[in-house]
């Protein structure tokens, strides 16, 4: 009798036991139909790699500043241009970067500037898709041309010095006591000047640095990664259109306001309004991705900015605005009088694809050029 017990207890504290216990499910993972069909819509069937060595032009999402930002610290970069193969386009403009700051360096004696390392690993495509990547970008300059640098500066701080020294000399001791000492008086005050100028080079402390949104980074891939290669139709951007009005960029040139600051950017643009409207090139106007609306700049070419386009009017002309980041996504749009709206938006990232390579490279030039990553000094700080 007790064996049978038991048995029965047992048996129920068994049931009990897998009834309360976590279920497990059984399945498999599969592909379906809607991957499928996105990725047909997507993607041509080509895999290109993007190499080792590759450069990846970005720019940063939030400001880095080397005097607050510190080793560890998260943020997100977008990606400028597009990467291409020999197929077509493998990484397109907007995909976003996830990087952190590896490395940094403060600002030393003898004019040495503050530096940044940055690391990147992982992409995130417009379509959603996470791609492992292994990229660095430093602003710190070779050895051997940081050096050169300072040189130079250390030169010019040393000759100016010397020539602040002579004149000194010659107020205080007179023209007459230069002739007298046949010229010592003079090259006494230089040397004076000169140790006083190389005593400001050896104290002279670098520049912080600093990366902007719209300062242009350029990383270096440590890796090889096949992607597969976009369908022409997948990198369109969305467009508006007036019937009757026609528009065709043919060229968009990134250029420089007059106080140095790349931020203009100018159009050569056909228009044929064979609509029931009229404009003028006041009705004009760049929109960016976040809808922020940028007038026709007085800075840049301004012969289409206060023509008539009326109805039946043919026009070949440029026009120029400035923009608060060149690197952005942008729509040139007609905008109605009366009611305020934009009728037509035209996308220039559809009209970039189709432009030459030269032109293309004649602005990523430029955007390298204007970077130094240099944080100018705060006036305030002094006060």
């Amino acid at each position: 009798m007790k064996k049978i017990i038991s048995a029965v207890l047992i048996s129920s504290m068994f049931f009990t036991s897998a009834a309360f216990a976590d279920p497990v499910f059984e399945g498999h993972a599969e592909y379906s139909d809607q991957y499928k069909q996105e990725a047909t819509e997507l993607f041509t069937g080509e895999v290109e790699h993007l190499e080792r060595k590759d450069i990846i032009n970005m720019t940063v999402s939030q400001v880095l500043d080397g005097s607050i930002n510190m080793e560890g610290d998260e943020f997100f970069a977008e990606v400028t241009n597009e990467v291409s193969g020999d197929k077509g386009v493998i990484i397109p403009k907007g995909t976003i970067a996830h990087g952190k700051i590896t490395h940094s360096g403060d600002p030393k004696r003898m004019g040495r500037d503050a530096w940044l390392e940055l690391s990147f690993d992982y992409l995130v495509t417009p379509d959603g898709r996470e791609i492992p990547i292994e990229g660095k970008m430093t602003t710190r300059l070779h050895p051997a041309v940081e050096t050169t640098k300072i040189l130079v500066q250390d030169v010019g701080y040393t000759v100016a010095g010397g020539a602040v020294g002579g004149l000194v000399a010659l107020n205080w001791l007179g023209l007459e006591a230069a002739i007298a000492s046949q010229g010592y008086t003079l090259a006494g005050g230089a040397a004076v000047g000169g140790v006083i100028g190389l005593g400001m080079a050896l104290m002279r402390k670098g520049n912080e640095v600093l990366i902007a949104p719209g300062d242009e980074i350029r990383v270096k891939i440590n890796t090889t990664v096949p992607l597969p290669v976009y369908k022409d139709t997948a990198l369109k951007q969305h467009e508006i259109f007036y019937p009757g009005l026609d528009i065709s960029i043919s060229n968009i040139e990134h250029e420089e306001d007059p106080f140095g600051e790349l931020n203009t950017i100018t159009i050569t643009v056909l228009i044929s309004n064979m609509s029931d409207k009229d404009f003028s090139g006041l009705d004009m106007a760049l929109v960016n991705d976040y809808n922020k609306v940028f007038r026709p700049s007085i800075f840049g070419d301004t012969k289409m900015m206060f023509r008539k386009i009326n109805s039946g009017d043919k026009i070949l002309g440029n026009i120029s605005f400035t923009v608060d980041n060149v690197n952005r996504s942008f729509w040139l749009a007609f905008f109605d009088r009366r009611s305020g709206t934009a009728v037509t938006k035209i996308s220039l990232d559809n009209a970039y694809r189709k432009l030459p390579e030269k032109q293309k490279k004649k602005n990523i030039k430029k955007a390298r050029r204007k970077t130094n990553f240099k944080k100018e000094p705060d006036l305030l700080d002094d006060i």
